[in-house]
């Protein structure tokens, strides 16, 4: 397994912090113990959320018409840029995968990458996720019923379960 990176190690010590020792990660109630006002919008398709900082007020915007598990990555996102970041605004836009490499999924400036990191690692925390993998192990599944049985556990899609299982060199790339 990699050697977790800045991003990562953050999340974890708010899990920490905040006690959280099981899946799923209770995302909004951790956004609201961190000071955001959450607000859900219709935006474009093409915008997942947006954290806005005004002073001691912060608030995200989280796209309502995205799927659920795409809401909790996008909070758990904005929390990443709340926690690493200075700055007033980060605008978040939508991405297709379309392949499982090192650069797929991430968004090209430095701050985008460690926010899709931190997500990842607040949803999906490596302990965790060895933790359920080697339980559902035993149960002789197949690869893509481990994926979607690790995606409802966690509350994320199969595609973020497969590309965190990728990442943290559990799973090879398709």
């Amino acid at each position: 397994m990699p050697k977790p990176t800045r991003p990562e190690r953050r999340a974890y010590a708010l899990l920490v912090e905040h006690g959280i020792t099981r899946p799923p990660i209770p995302i909004d109630d951790l956004a609201r113990k961190l000071g955001a006002r959450l607000s859900f919008e219709a935006f474009s398709s093409n915008i997942s959320g947006l954290l806005y900082r005004d002073g001691l007020n912060v608030t995200m915007a989280i796209n309502s018409s995205h799927a659920t598990t795409r809401q909790r990555f996008t909070i758990a996102h904005e929390i990443g840029h709340l926690l690493l970041h200075e700055g007033p605004m980060f605008v978040d836009k939508a991405m297709r995968i379309d392949r499982r490499d090192d650069n797929a999924a991430l968004g090209t400036a430095p701050e985008e990458i460690e926010a899709n990191g931190f997500a990842a690692a607040l949803l999906m925390p490596a302990h965790m996720v060895i933790g359920m993998l080697t339980q559902l192990s035993r149960a002789n599944a197949t690869a893509d019923e481990i994926i979607a049985a690790l995606a409802h556990g966690f509350s994320v899609s199969s595609q973020a379960m497969e590309y965190r299982l990728v990442n943290l060199g559990l799973l090879e790339p398709h």
